[in-house]
């Protein structure tokens, strides 16, 4: 089972989940649209399940496959979109940025419900 981004993402696209990945399975969007949205993509077939994208994520916005949240169960194929559409993809770079408050975190999960 792969982690999944979550549409928690969105808009947000801190890339220190990037940065750690041992085998750079992330993708962005080259334009981001409603179908593609501006976040951050996990590969399915290249993620190796080692788990240090999750805990880096300032947004909390990565999830096992398995634990998804049922809002975000359609971000399952969302990220699988990076491998089957993989020319509407370029590779994730990491790049410096300031990390989201506790309240910024608090505030985009209540967008969704959580």
């Amino acid at each position: 089972m792969a982690f999944v981004v979550t549409q928690l993402c969105k808009d947000c696209v801190d890339t220190a989940c990037v940065a750690v990945c041992p085998v750079d399975c992330f993708y962005i969007p080259k334009e981001p649209d409603a179908e593609y949205p501006n976040m951050l993509f996990i590969s399915p077939e290249e993620c190796i399940d080692c788990a240090v994208c999750e805990p880096e994520c300032p947004w909390e916005a990565i999830y096992p496959e398995e634990d998804v949240p049922e809002i975000f169960e359609s971000d399952i194929a969302l990220n699988e979109a990076c491998d089957s559409d993989r020319d509407a993809f370029d590779l994730a770079e990491a790049k410096d940025h300031t990390p989201p408050t506790a309240d910024e975190v608090a505030a985009n999960k209540a967008k969704y419900g959580l």
